[in-house]
């Protein structure tokens, strides 16, 4: 995604960038290396030509340098996970510091990146979405997606069809959080009797995953492209193996959607990537990333839109839209598996 991000950037005249690389990520940035203190990080090198890095340092304070650097820039784009409230304090930064942010605003993060305050959301609004409740009491009959609250992608989501599953994943869950991971250890952890408030737990339904790349601002919603998810399921896990992006033409129903979307959450604003699940009945919202998503990455391949050039275009107006090509790419996915 930082890859895409920059290469869309770069084409834009007149612009500074600026990147700010955790030290951990910069020897992959640069050399495309495999981390071993990341586990499951491998990515392709990426081209920093024209671009000035900034490299933080453990001992450097977090907070105190992205501070710093959103002063010397005029708009911010964060790049970032839901969980643990990171975009959402990012975002919040930026705003508090009078500068132009790039992506949706801390007050729609904080929304957007709770499953169960999108939901009850979009349940307002009479638009279709996954039934969720918070994770609370006893396993009742039937087969259930269980997940943080706050999670990114399938990370830390399990599939349970009994109760052996039931408390099999919270005896995990409780494993993991007294264990902490790669997140910080959270209270509301699975295994933790009367204290189960961090997760939701929604029917496991079957269907085809469809994620949606669009552009908001202000109440309006345009829908770039449909894409196609595919996923293997291992140890009671979804594990998403590729994307093909501008897999479905739309037949209007999609933006149809974006725009009702849009209606009821006029908070979102720039990129945001929209989850579904699409069964012979209906359509129904599974999650709304206000961030960069996978997706991105193959957009200006599959139709030669430059949305980073799109989003700065959002600041004084509406985007440009119009595609040069209509091809299908196919993004493979590489995601850490774990043990059971």
């Amino acid at each position: 995604m930082l890859n895409a991000l920059l290469d869309n950037l770069r084409s834009h005249a007149g612009i500074e960038i600026t990147v700010m690389l955790d030290w951990r990520l910069h020897a992959i940035a640069m050399d495309g290396v495999y981390a071993e203190n990341l586990p499951g990080a491998v990515a392709a090198p990426v081209n920093m030509t024209g671009i000035n890095t900034v490299t933080i340092n453990a001992e450097h304070d977090i907070s105190e340098e992205f501070a710093r650097l959103i002063l010397q820039s005029d708009a911010v784009w964060p790049v970032a996970p839901e969980f643990d409230g990171i975009l959402q304090a990012l975002c919040q930064s930026v705003e508090s510091l009078g500068k132009i942010l790039l992506t949706s605003p801390a007050s729609a993060v904080a929304i957007a990146g709770n499953k169960f305050k999108t939901f009850e959301l979009l349940s307002q609004h009479q638009i279709a979405t996954v039934p969720t409740r918070m994770l609370e009491g006893d396993y009742s009959p039937g087969e259930w997606m269980v997940k943080p609250v706050d999670g990114v992608g399938c990370a830390d989501s399990y599939v349970i069809g009994n109760r052996q599953d039931f408390e099999q994943i919270s005896m995990r869950k409780g494993h993991d959080c007294m264990n902490a991971g790669g997140r910080a250890p959270k209270v509301g952890a699975l295994g933790d009797a009367g204290a189960i408030a961090e997760y939701v737990i929604q029917p496991h339904l079957q269907g085809n995953k469809t994620s949606l790349s669009c552009l908001f601002k202000q109440g309006s919603g345009w829908l770039v492209c449909a894409n196609l998810q595919r996923f293997e399921f291992i140890n009671q896990q979804y594990h998403l193996t590729e994307i093909v992006v501008n897999h479905h033409a739309d037949s209007g129903a999609y933006q149809q959607l974006v725009g009702q979307i849009a209606h009821a959450f006029p908070e979102l604003w720039g990129y945001v990537g929209i989850d579904l699940i699409e069964t012979a009945e209906q359509m129904l919202v599974l999650e709304i990333n206000p961030r960069l998503t996978t997706s991105f990455v193959g957009i200006h391949s599959a139709l030669g839109i430059n949305l980073a050039e799109a989003v700065l275009q959002l600041v004084n107006g509406k985007p440009v839209l119009d595609s040069s090509k209509n091809l299908s790419i196919t993004i493979k996915v590489k995601q850490e598996t774990n043990a059971s």
